[in-house]
């Protein structure tokens, strides 16, 4: 993915990889969340990425997000096997991408990098300020941004970032390669979840070429608008938001609670915000991301 590519039409993203899975009979519950169907049903997950593409998706999000060598080793799995899975998450979403070519449009892979809360699985990419310091989580995203970027994604997708100190760990241990990526936080208003200020927060990413696209994802769809404009006057570049459905996670008995609140009608604000890619997180499927891509193409 290039700085030209989003300089047109908006590009439509996929929505919740798990959310997709589960409705295809898989729970998730597990610790590892998607990423464990990486090494138990691998077919699975390229189909599901497939259903999004079918639907109107332009860029597939990897099931990378919560993937990492320390969360595999959890599993008894070492290193070299845990580097397999994640390059793994890239080749079943190219497979995805191969299994619905031959229409003229182009599509792009976004290797998922969540946040080290993620890692953690007990909700704390909803809060961030992990105790860790700079150099700590430095460490630990480094080794599979590699791995990631040695597989052959379009982007990485710098996701669901809590923290924008965090986000600068993650930028600098983008430093190591050459792929392009986007910054998306995760936000409560307009705030991190953190609780830093959304200006003070993109701004980590202003001025930093690899970084194609900021924005906001797995957040109340209300909280979209706001953060499209600040994003925008801050950074300049192009803004990516995929909030998800607005329900709530438990993280306590793992479950979502309350009503979908994500209308496709929505997106045309999102749009006019200054929007420049589009899609959905949890609890988004297919139907929601085909209506989402119809009010995309009226702008075309």
């Amino acid at each position: 993915m290039r700085p030209e590519d989003l300089g047109g039409r908006p590009i439509v993203l996929d929505g919740g990889l798990a959310t997709e899975l589960e409705a295809r009979g898989h729970d998730l519950s597990d610790a590892l969340w998607s990423a464990r169907l990486l090494t138990d049903a691998p077919d699975e997950i390229a189909a599901a990425h497939a259903a999004f593409f079918r639907a109107g998706a332009e860029v597939a999000i990897t099931a990378s997000y919560q993937a990492s060598v320390p969360g595999f080793a959890t599993r008894g799995l070492g290193a070299r096997d845990a580097e397999v899975l994640l390059r793994r998450s890239v080749d079943l979403a190219r497979r995805a991408r191969d299994e619905v070519s031959g229409d003229g449009r182009a599509r792009w892979i976004a290797a998922s990098v969540g946040p080290y809360g993620a890692f953690l699985a007990d909700g704390s990419e909803y809060r961030g300020r992990y105790g860790l310091t700079r150099r700590e989580l430095v460490a630990f995203h480094r080794p599979r941004l590699e791995v990631l970027a040695e597989a052959g994604p379009d982007v990485l997708a710098l996701e669901t970032v809590p923290d924008a100190e965090e986000a600068e760990a993650l930028l600098e241990a983008l430093d190591v390669v050459d792929v392009p990526a986007w910054l998306s936080y995760t936000v409560d208003g307009a705030r991190t979840r953190a609780g830093q200020p959304l200006r003070e927060a993109f701004s980590v990413a202003a001025g930093r070429g690899r970084i194609l696209a900021v924005g906001v994802n797995c957040c109340a769809p209300g909280d979209v608008a706001a953060a499209v404009r600040i994003a925008r006057e801050v950074t300049g570049k192009p803004v990516v938001v995929y909030p998800n459905s607005g329900e709530g996670w438990d993280a306590v008995r793992r479950e979502w609670t309350g009503e979908s609140r994500f209308a496709p009608g929505d997106v045309a604000g999102w749009l006019g915000a200054g929007a420049a890619l589009v899609g959905g997180c949890c609890r988004v499927g297919p139907a929601d991301i085909a209506a989402l891509a119809r009010v995309c193409s009226a702008v075309d």
